[in-house]
């Protein structure tokens, strides 16, 4: 799968960033890739998940927050300006600024950007949350990228986020 290669190379300039949670979080993207394709099966949104799924939580280490939205939404703009991919900002980056939100997104880029919310949630989710996606093809892709304790480390980042700022504990969800 094409996609899946565009995945890797992006993630590969990202390594020293990633550190050890590389391999955690390559998961983490290629199982959201995964869960938006089985929620939208149109060929020409396949490269805007990929893009999408790359840089949608990679803030929280190019800038060291949990308040990663915002960073993650720049990576992404660099890359597609370097690319000559600028028609893609607006819609790449309401993809990655809706993804933790739990009311649907209504406007511009609407099928991109739900399809991209449901994706997350449902990795998130363990796959409590489906969406109508078919639920062995979530349970295939968690078997073939598997965990390797990214929810751990989310919850870890959350944890001392709350001690550093009790009053914004989850920066993420705001907006």
């Amino acid at each position: 799968m094409k996609h899946s290669a565009l995945i890797d190379n992006l993630l590969q300039e990202f390594t020293h960033y990633l550190g050890p949670d590389y391999d955690k979080y390559r998961n983490h993207v290629h199982r959201v890739f995964l869960n938006c394709l089985l929620l939208d099966r149109e060929k020409e949104n396949e490269e805007k998940y990929a893009i999408a799924a790359v840089f949608h939580d990679i803030g929280i280490w190019t800038n060291h927050t949990i308040d990663y939205l915002d960073p993650s939404i720049e990576q992404a703009k660099k890359y597609l300006n370097e690319t000559g991919r600028t028609n893609w900002i607006d819609e790449i980056s309401l993809m990655i600024d809706w993804h933790h939100k739990v009311s649907s997104y209504k406007g511009p880029y609407s099928q991109t950007t739900g399809t991209f919310r449901k994706a997350d949630w449902i990795d998130v989710s363990l796959g409590l949350l489906q969406f109508g996606a078919d639920k062995k093809e979530t349970r295939e892709n968690r078997r073939r990228f598997p965990n390797r304790r990214f929810h751990w480390f989310l919850v870890k980042k959350i944890i001392r986020n709350f001690f550093s700022h009790p009053l914004h504990p989850l920066p993420m969800f705001r907006k």
